[in-house]
């Protein structure tokens, strides 16, 4: 009622354009009878609703799912928060602001912030402002003297931050933490570390957490693959009903709430009863909103209040558990009463649960790890099951049954030159031709999954019911074979709390959302779904598919029936040649004009790139003489120092245990290597007589890999004036391209650089033999007149990367975004818009599709680069797209810039 007054009051002159912006938020506050003066009318149909304005085309309500819930106008009222400008001045407050303060709302507005809060507080606001910089985030102040200058101050906790063009400040009044929870911490996440499995860590994690806060019932909830979540463990105080192994519908926790839990990971509510405060004014000069999504006073969502009302709960706590970036679960709390923690508790729970969020992930990257080691030894076994002697289709079969068993598949398929041969619980042979037809139509080089064929494919179980999963795995191009794996259906029983229904209802004249009011146990049975396929199952199924491509090709050589199709097969090898082939071109012509720009003379041009292609050359032979398997990193230092450093190699020396690279991560540390030692003989240790350098190998917990290079014994080292080409390898190419990190440190008495390596391009090393390498001559490229505009690259090669950004910048683009990855371009994607967009279609393990997808449905222009020379492999959807093969020039950027722009 409050809000909607004073909608109705300040901003009726432009109420239809707020409207449409803020519906949601009318509609739960708002009535029919207040709607009807301003000229709406509202309609029930079915059990949606209608707003219409006569004049007006019809506006449908906006579901909760998409409700501004960080725009909400409101804060809870246990504080209070000022809204200031870059100049201090204070621009909006909470309207209890006099509970707290000697100063009226209508007051504050447009007065200096010292004249509300004090010069010290405003001094201690200033500097966490300064720690905070330009990159957000929250800052506390604890027990700071709150108060006009000259009056006496009360003692506030304030949480800082930024929003946009403004400054944040929320004070609340300073109360006792209680016991030290932060010294207890120490003690508390030694027992989660000693959790012997995810499972028992929870059930400690929900115990600590309701010793440390005191609530009545607390629970780590975990999310799904479909985003369903599940309380996994609980503890509670006595004569509270148990929550525990009950599933909550996707729906409970919508899109904007969880992206909220991502940037804000603890939230408190005090009491959910309690009578909010407005922001006064409501709206600003621009007329928007205040975002509260990193307030922690920020107001709770109407249909949120409801919802806990209806489970019985006056104050809940949730802490985020986030793994890999992604919302893996929530530690919940509850309580009967209202319920406040002090701000220092809030602080600790909050490292608290980044604490337990690590070892969640550390738990997960473990199985993911063992995962892939089943596969890796799985993978060996198979390819040294192929021989002369051994071949064929019965052979093919053999091989594949410990991988159908780590599947856990109950069938298995194989789709060979239009021959189908079945093992296990499969669909008929009608259905399976009819699946087929169904997979021709995906992606092609890509696994296929899926948990419920009924509803994915109907027809391809039309004659075997029983069968509901499949992961599909392409083996050849168009008209493609396929090795499939099978999981029979599993009839589950879900146990939710309360039916997972949300409707939309007309109560006493007002029209609003109603999530359930029972949370009382409601089982539904489960049919035509199998278990759902897991991404280190999907992981397996790109490898098996890598490594088919060698097993066919070699059965196709002795096979009489495989031999009839060994031109297709020819064609698919020769397409992933190419494609490798046409990135190595691609990448040499990077090096030319990156060499060529940094160059002084002919000589050093020639020396460099001379140098720069040896190193990817030698690094390239390493891998092709194992098979294209992991290979020694001391091995390769060593035979770069060699190349380089003659006799002399010697001074490169390994500490620690030697661990192998995989293939996908060897060139690019062997050319930041060979940065590191060519720019040590030439300015650093090696320049010198008994200079040495020092490699320092260490394997983390997760996995992954710490390296340290460190110079001794050369002259005093002097900082560069300016980063060269070099320089930028070393800092670039492993963030870039393999997700790792990277530091240089020009200290006085040696270069020293870090960096750290994935897991999952790390195992362990099978010493292989090193051998001599030749020199791959470059190709030159030109320059074609330039187009004009704002372009998103999407590159997963750095040095692609730098010489196609250069390229566009010098053809007179005005910006060029550079992300690697789909997920990096669709974030890049939500802040601004492109004028083109230029995508390699082919990312890793995954294609630009998603990306192409998006920039469709906004109308953007766009390219696809590839390194395959044929175009067929690009989906049927964007067939009409302009395509460009690497190695690719400006002309053919340009060309195909202007045609993409015109056919968009």
């Amino acid at each position: 009622m409050r809000i909607f007054y004073i909608l109705k009051t300040q901003i009726k002159n432009y109420f239809h354009s707020f409207l449409e912006k803020n519906i949601c938020v009318l509609i739960l506050y708002g009535s029919f009878d207040m709607i009807a003066p301003l000229g709406l009318t509202i309609t029930i149909q079915g059990s949606r609703g209608m707003i219409t304005n006569p004049g007006v085309q019809q506006i449908e309500p906006t579901p909760c799912e998409n409700e501004r819930i960080a725009f909400l106008g409101q804060i809870q009222p246990h504080g209070f928060l000022l809204e200031v400008s870059p100049d201090w001045n204070v621009v909006r407050c909470s309207d209890n602001l006099a509970n707290f303060l000697p100063t009226e709302v209508s007051q504050a507005s447009g007065r200096p912030l010292h004249e509300l809060i004090g010069r010290r507080a405003l001094h201690d606001v200033r500097c966490e402002l300064q720690v905070i910089g330009m990159k957000g985030g929250v800052r506390h102040l604890f027990s700071v003297p709150v108060g006009a200058d000259g009056i006496d101050a009360h003692l506030f906790d304030l949480s800082v931050s930024r929003t946009a063009e403004s400054i944040i400040i929320e004070c609340e009044p300073s109360v006792a933490a209680g016991d030290d929870a932060s010294g207890r911490m120490v003690s508390l996440l030694s027992q989660l570390r000693d959790a012997s499995d995810i499972d028992r860590f929870c059930d400690v994690l929900a115990a600590q957490t309701r010793s440390l806060c005191g609530y009545d019932r607390t629970m780590v909830y975990k999310f799904h693959e479909d985003l369903s979540g599940e309380v996994v463990a609980e503890r509670s105080a006595a004569g509270m009903e148990s929550f525990l192994g009950l599933r909550y519908p996707a729906s409970d926790i919508p899109a904007q709430a969880r992206a909220l839990y991502l940037v804000n990971p603890l939230r408190v509510v005090v009491n959910v009863q309690a009578q909010n405060a407005l922001l006064v004014p409501l709206l600003d000069a621009k007329n928007e909103m205040l975002d509260l999504s990193m307030a922690s006073l920020r107001a709770v969502s109407p249909v949120h209040i409801e919802y806990l009302s209806n489970m019985g709960v006056c104050a809940s706590m949730s802490v985020s558990l986030i793994v890999d970036g992604k919302l893996w679960g929530l530690l919940v709390c509850h309580h009967n009463s209202p319920r406040y923690l002090a701000a220092k508790l809030r602080m600790a729970l909050e490292f608290y649960g980044q604490m337990a969020s690590s070892i969640i992930e550390n738990f997960v990257r473990r199985g993911q790890e063992r995962g892939r080691a089943v596969s890796r030894e799985t993978h060996m076994r198979m390819l040294s099951l192929v021989s002369p002697n051994a071949v064929g289709e019965d052979n093919l079969f053999a091989m594949l049954s410990d991988l159908r068993t780590s599947l856990h598949a109950s069938g298995m398929a194989t789709y060979v030159d239009g021959l189908v041969r079945r093992v296990g619980s499969t669909p008929g042979l009608p259905a399976m031709m009819r699946l087929v037809k169904f997979l021709n139509g995906a992606a092609i080089s890509e696994v296929f999954t899926t948990h419920c064929l009924a509803q994915t494919c109907p027809e391809a179980v039309a004659d075997c019911p029983g069968v509901a999963g499949l992961l599909a795995v392409p083996i050849s191009r168009s008209p493609r074979d396929f090795v499939l794996f099978f999981r029979d259906e599993l009839v589950a029983e879900v146990k939710w709390a309360g039916k997972p229904d949300k409707v939309v209802r007309a109560d006493a004249g007002v029209l609003r959302y109603t999530p359930r009011a029972s949370f009382a146990l409601w089982k539904e049975r489960v049919h035509g779904q199998s278990a759902q396929w897991s991404d280190a199952d999907r992981d397996t199924g790109e490898s098996l598919r890598v490594s088919l491509l060698e097993v066919m090709l070699r059965m196709t050589d002795t096979a009489e029936k495989m031999r009839k199709q060994s031109n297709d097969q020819q064609d698919t090898l020769i397409a992933e040649l190419n494609h490798r082939v046409r990135n190595i071109l691609n990448l040499i012509v990077g090096l030319v004009r990156q060499c060529g720009n940094s160059a002084t003379s002919v000589t050093q041009f020639t020396e460099d790139i001379s140098s720069r292609i040896h190193a990817l050359a030698r690094a390239h032979d390493q891998l092709t003489s194992s098979g294209w398997r992991p290979k020694s990193l001391s091995d390769m230092v060593r035979i770069e120092a060699a190349a380089y450093l003659g006799k002399n190699a010697a001074s490169v020396i390994v500490i620690g245990s030697d661990w192998a690279i995989e293939p996908e991560a060897f060139g690019t540390l062997a050319l930041v290597f060979h940065e590191l030692i060519t720019n040590s003989a030439k300015y650093g240790a090696f320049k010198h007589e008994g200079g040495h350098a020092e490699l320092l190998l260490e394997r983390g917990p997760a996995g992954d890999l710490s390296v340290q290079w460190s110079e001794h014994g050369g002259s005093v080292v002097v900082p560069p004036t300016r980063r060269g080409f070099g320089s930028t390898i070393i800092e670039r190419a492993i963030p870039h391209e393999l997700g790792g990190k990277a530091a240089i440190e020009f200290a006085p008495g040696g270069v020293i650089a870090r960096f750290e390596i994935p897991a999952r391009y790390v195992s362990s090393n099978d010493d292989a033999p090193t051998m001599s390498y030749p020199i791959i001559a470059p190709a030159p490229s030109s320059l074609l007149p330039p187009p004009i505009g704002n372009i998103l690259l999407v590159e997963d090669n750095l040095l692609i990367a730098i010489e196609t950004e250069s390229t566009l910048l010098s053809m007179g683009a005005e910006s060029v975004q550079v992300v690697s990855t789909v997920a990096a371009a669709l974030e890049t994607l939500r802040q601004f818009t492109p004028d083109f967009a230029v995508l390699d279609y082919n990312l890793g393990r995954e294609t630009s599709l998603a990306v192409a997808e998006y920039l469709s449905e906004q109308g953007v222009p766009f390219m696809f680069v590839t390194g395959y020379g044929d175009t067929a492999i690009i989906d049927q959807r964007f067939r009409g797209r302009p395509v460009v093969s690497k190695p690719y020039d400006a002309s053919a950027l340009i060309l195909h810039i202007a045609l993409g722009a015109k056919r968009a």
